[in-house]
């Protein structure tokens, strides 16, 4: 595996970018939840991506030769409808403000590199406000794995556009189509220099485990984003 940055292709040691999952049961899930009940809107898919994050951990924590320490995970969540996430998770967590999640999870990593720190964001809180974080945090190739809960709109506010809303879709503030053109998050990220860049659905439960898990295992920054619906 290669990146292009700033015109120099830094070569990365060969790593599974896929480790096998064994899709864990109702009970060990719920033993790593605070409450099982969450706030989301019926028919949202983010417990969803929250279930098959804490799969993706109890498989690499159980892995033969595994070095992963649950005590050492940390989840970093920024504002929006996933952000509630750390609420939910017996994980040391930190909900940070609208767009800074990836700059307070490289302070956390440069605090201690041996947490392993999965920062968790929205669309909009990523690719708006955030995307000067994401560029530099995917240049500096750092040990972190972003996931991207992307349901191309601002759900949590309104329902209004965000910069993955598809040319032509309707919203409270496009309510005659966007007219612009929606960010393509794996290719952005790809291009500021992440090292590991997947994409996968809640309709595919296994694969979308299975993609976070090899993103956590990765060493540099590892971008998998989860598309999701909002149906309100």
């Amino acid at each position: 595996m290669s990146a292009l940055i700033d015109e120099r292709r830094i070569e990365m040691p060969s790593q599974p970018h896929s480790p096998k999952i064994r899709p864990r049961s109702t009970e060990e899930i719920t033993r790593h939840l605070i409450t099982p009940k969450t706030i989301w809107c019926p028919g949202c898919t983010n417990g969803v991506v929250l279930r098959a994050i804490v799969d993706a951990l109890l498989n690499l924590h159980s892995a033969p030769e595994s070095t992963l320490d649950l005590d050492k995970v940390t989840l970093v969540a920024g504002i929006g409808c996933c952000g509630r996430i750390v609420q939910y998770l017996d994980f040391s967590s930190v909900h940070t403000t609208h767009g800074r999640a990836l700059a307070v999870a490289t302070g956390a990593k440069l605090a201690d590199p041996q947490l392993h720190v999965v920062v968790v964001m929205g669309d909009g809180d990523c690719m708006a406000i955030g995307g000067n974080h994401l560029i530099h945090a995917a240049r500096r190739n750092l040990d972190l794995t972003a996931i991207v809960f992307n349901n191309s709109i601002y759900g949590m506010t309104g329902g209004q556009m965000s910069p993955t809303t598809f040319e032509g879709d309707r919203s409270t503030t496009s309510t005659y189509g966007n007219v612009e053109q929606a960010f393509d998050t794996c290719e952005l990220a790809h291009a500021a220099g992440a090292t590991y860049v997947a994409r996968g659905t809640t309709y595919n439960y296994l694969q979308l485990a299975r993609l976070i898990a090899g993103g956590i295992a990765h060493q540099g920054f590892a971008f998998i984003e989860a598309m999701v619906i909002c149906p309100t």
